[in-house]
């Protein structure tokens, strides 16, 4: 008897924990299990051109724009995202559409006694399942995200046209250490022989002279985008200024795909793609407006140190009388660091997401506490829905609402 898409979909977050919700118990590193499981199936990543997309922050926003702009040039696009902020299936989408039920329901019942017999994490499963799928549409380019890392992540196992690094900064500090050179060390993996690499945003002396080795050691001609001025010329609904970095990524990637691997992407397909971004490619949760005014609400996913600070400078160019701040975070992370970002003077909204991996609001306070003089603005909630709710209030119709956090905190207010 078939199993239906529900029960398929509830024996993959109970049988395979996701590291997103549990945590380091759940995380895998290695390339063994996702090649024999490919192997397996035949192995599908090799019947499609591909391109590699890694880095601290901005991936997401890379390969939603990269997408969107090879989808205008008419190319059949499949796009491999983590994590997913509202349905399991926007992780993987062909053209902007999500993955169909019944092909997860399938390639599940295929392949299940595989899948458990040897031990196949939530996120191998995942990538073996969107390198099936992309085989199958027969894609002309798959744009394949990073989960975790590089060099060990399953992802990279793929021989791509080009790979991308968008940035370097401190995130997931207790699997690939403290130094800003371990995390650059990792994320250099996805670097191949002979491949082009494109280093986005600007980075230190250091980091950049390391990759320049890394590139050198594999003969891989690398690239540095920079901050371009004429990238301004190119319109784009994702508006925060932290996004202009990513679009110079982007735009150098086309421009080295043009150039080297005879992928042909217009002027036109550019503007067009970049333009349509969020239409072509259902792009949500960076600097997401929600609801534009009587209250303003902006909800954005940043959860490391990096992120955050691109978030709270984009707050200081918004206009707002009362600034509210609906936080929640995942246990691992350093709120105190995260925290120091934020304009002290705002109205503080802590809660914590409905997942196993969430900050519980007890120890929470106890940081919050010692980290503010003045606790009269702050409050503290045991769910989302609560604090976003209490928010929303107590705002006036010239107020700004912003929440954050956590990629979990943004999909209960999304959903």
């Amino acid at each position: 008897m078939k199993d239906s898409y529900s029960e398929i979909i509830q024996w993959i977050f109970n049988r395979l924990p996701l590291y997103q919700k549990e945590g380091l118990k759940s995380y895998k590193s290695g390339l063994k299990r996702i090649n024999n499981f490919c192997f397996h199936l035949g192995n599908p990543q090799n019947f499609f051109k591909s391109i590699h997309v890694g880095g601290t922050n901005g991936k997401g926003s890379t390969v939603h724009m990269l997408s969107s702009i090879l989808q205008e040039e008419k190319y059949k696009i499949g796009l491999f995202i983590s994590p997913h902020i509202k349905d399991f299936r926007e992780r993987i989408t062909y053209n902007g559409s999500l993955i169909e039920k019944e092909f997860i329901v399938d390639f599940i019942q295929k392949n299940r006694y595989f899948i458990e017999k040897e031990n196949i994490s939530f996120f191998e499963m995942n990538t073996a399942l969107a390198f099936q799928y992309f085989k199958e549409k027969k894609v002309n380019i798959a744009i394949i995200e990073v989960g975790m890392g590089g060099r060990l992540d399953s992802t990279n196992i793929i021989n791509p046209e080009i790979s991308v690094i968008t940035n370097i900064s401190k995130d997931h500090t207790n699997v690939f250490g403290k130094s800003i050179l371990n995390i650059a060390f990792e994320k250099a993996g996805i670097i191949k022989e002979q491949i082009p690499i494109v280093i986005g945003r600007k980075t230190s002396k250091n980091i950049r002279l390391f990759f320049f080795k890394e590139a050198l050691k594999k003969n891989a001609p690398i690239y540095f985008s920079g901050r371009k001025k004429e990238s301004y010329k190119y319109i784009s609904p994702l508006q925060a200024d932290y996004q202009h970095f990513n679009k110079c990524t982007v735009l150098k990637t086309i421009e080295i795909l043009n150039k080297r691997k005879n992928i042909f992407i217009s002027e036109r397909s550019i503007k067009r793609g970049l333009k349509n971004v969020i239409e072509n490619t259902n792009f949500q949760g960076r600097w997401h407006i929600i609801q534009q005014e009587k209250p303003k609400i902006i909800c954005d996913i940043a959860h490391n140190e990096n992120g955050i600070y691109m978030v709270n400078s984009q707050i200081k160019k918004e206009l707002y009388e009362k600034l509210h701040l609906v936080l929640g975070f995942v246990k691992e992370k350093k709120v105190k660091n995260l925290l120091k970002y934020f304009p002290k003077q705002s109205l503080y909204y802590f809660c914590q997401p409905n997942i196993d991996r969430k900050y519980p609001i007890n120890d929470l306070k106890n940081i919050v506490k010692n980290c503010f003089q003045n606790h009269k603005n702050i409050k503290f909630f045991h769910s989302v829905k609560e604090a976003f709710s209490y928010a929303k209030k107590k705002s006036d119709q010239n107020d700004l609402i912003i929440i954050s956090g956590s990629t979990f905190v943004v999909s209960e207010v999304l959903n």
